[in-house]
């Protein structure tokens, strides 16, 4: 069955760097805008204090920023280290449809680890679900480095 994207018409995996950053930079501005008027830009480490400060929130609105934020956190943890296996697999001239497919999965990943975390994990029993998302990624990357280093030995 023929694929719909063509995973061979051109190298995107250096273009996911800046597309993984922006991944990492959603949930927190989702958490701001949750957040309104107790986010201060002078003092943004600030915003889940004040939030919980503040009565008009909501239990799961609080529980939201919070995770929105450490969704943030936990993403920019493995940025540098997806962007490091990105450039060995290139380095070592790893094919163009194997990089394309493995970077857009990683997108993916990030993508569904934070829906799940932030969105679903209103529900804890979907725990298990970012800690998978969370894993594929990590599977990626290590499956990045790994096929680079095969590849130049």
């Amino acid at each position: 069955m023929a694929s719909l994207i063509d995973f061979t018409s051109g190298n995107w995996s250096y273009y996911t760097i800046p597309a993984a950053f922006f991944l990492c930079m959603l949930p927190n501005a989702y958490a701001t805008k949750l957040a309104g008027r107790n986010y201060d830009i002078a003092n943004p480490r600030k915003t889940e204090e004040l939030c919980a400060k503040d009565t008009s929130l909501d239990k799961v609105t609080l529980q939201r920023i919070s995770r929105a934020r450490a969704a943030t956190a936990n993403g920019f943890e493995t940025l540098g280290l997806y962007a490091a296996a990105v450039v060995a697999g290139n380095v070592a001239g790893l094919p163009t449809e194997r990089m394309n497919k493995l970077t857009l999965a990683y997108l993916g990943s990030r993508a569904a680890y934070n829906y799940v975390y932030v969105v679903l994990q209103d529900n804890a029993r979907m725990a298990g679900l970012r800690s998978l998302a969370w894993l594929v990624g990590i599977v990626i990357i290590m499956t990045l480095f790994v096929s680079a280093g095969m590849t130049l030995n």
